[in-house]
């Protein structure tokens, strides 16, 4: 008898066949066929739900191991480090990632009359999927194979795996992306500054106004929640956009550099072999 984890499988391979990476319903679903080195790059606001291989994440100084079955919850948008460490041809490492909504996450609590003051909870977690969770999950996916009833049943599907979510071990984590005066909230506010004005110069009273904190509180409480301070969040930022443009069809590593930011090439290369271990020409040059 199949299980709805067994079907999930299913669907990610027939969804994967052409492609390593779609995104269906919403959701992106991934397959890698092999093992792969350890790659820094900026995590996403997201569940994620692991079908198949394994892998291992580090984020904030933490490491986190995960495998078929189990839901990654990270709230914030943050620098990671992450590996697949298990997949094959015959059996590839198959996951799905759904990000978050934190209007949905706010509607959904309030239709539910959940208004309470979050609890403290982490910005990442890993725990093993429910079967309630993972049917949602399984009936929100097959709608690629019922694209005329998607439009009808696809935000009621989108309903129910937030509700899943939310009365599971997760609920008071999206709670704190929901409410909109939490420390997780104000500090995902600030990083979304920063990501969509990473070339911009930091003004502190910018990222005081976005947040609602005052410098000293938000620095606590982003270094607490990433790792990082602001300013260094930002570099992150504009050094995973070099790399995004030097994979394209850029072909001048200082026009990279004031592009991105840096009034110094030389800084510029120095930051880029320092976080990805090889300097922007290598990167360059394999795009080629």
């Amino acid at each position: 008898m199949t299980t709805a984890l067994d079907d999930l499988r299913q669907l990610a391979r027939e969804l994967t066949e052409d492609s390593q990476e779609n995104m269906i319903c919403g959701m992106r679903v991934r397959r890698v066929d092999a093992p792969g080195v350890s790659m820094p790059h900026i995590g996403e606001s997201a569940f994620a739900l692991v079908l198949q291989g394994r892998k291992r994440t580090v984020a904030a100084g933490r490491v986190f191991d995960y495998g078929p079955g189990d839901c990654v919850m990270a709230t914030l948008a943050m620098p990671v480090t992450g590996q697949v460490t298990q997949a094959t041809p015959e059996e590839p490492y198959l996951a799905l990632a759904w990000p978050l909504d934190p209007a949905a996450i706010a509607g959904l609590v309030l239709e539910a009359g959940q208004e309470t003051a979050p609890a403290v909870a982490p910005v990442m977690a890993v725990h093993p999927a429910a079967a309630p969770l993972l049917d949602a999950v399984r009936r929100l996916l097959t709608l690629a194979r019922q694209p005329d009833d998607a439009a009808i049943l696809r935000p009621l599907l989108d309903k129910e795996v937030l509700w899943r979510l939310l009365r599971g071990p997760y609920g008071p984590m999206l709670r704190q992306v929901g409410q909109a005066d939490s420390r997780v909230a104000r500090v995902g506010r600030a990083i979304r500054w920063l990501r969509d004005h990473y070339a911009e110069t930091v003004r502190i009273e910018q990222l005081e106004q976005v947040s609602g904190m005052s410098a000293a509180t938000l620095f606590r409480h982003f270094r607490a929640f990433t790792a990082l301070s602001p300013l260094q969040y930002q570099k992150h930022i504009r050094l995973h956009e070099a790399r995004a443009l030097l994979d394209g069809d850029a072909r001048d590593v200082s026009q990279v550099a004031y592009r991105v930011g840096y009034d110094s090439p030389s800084q510029f290369a120095r930051e880029y072999a320092r976080l990805f271990g090889h300097p922007p020409r290598r990167d360059m040059a394999r795009a080629a």
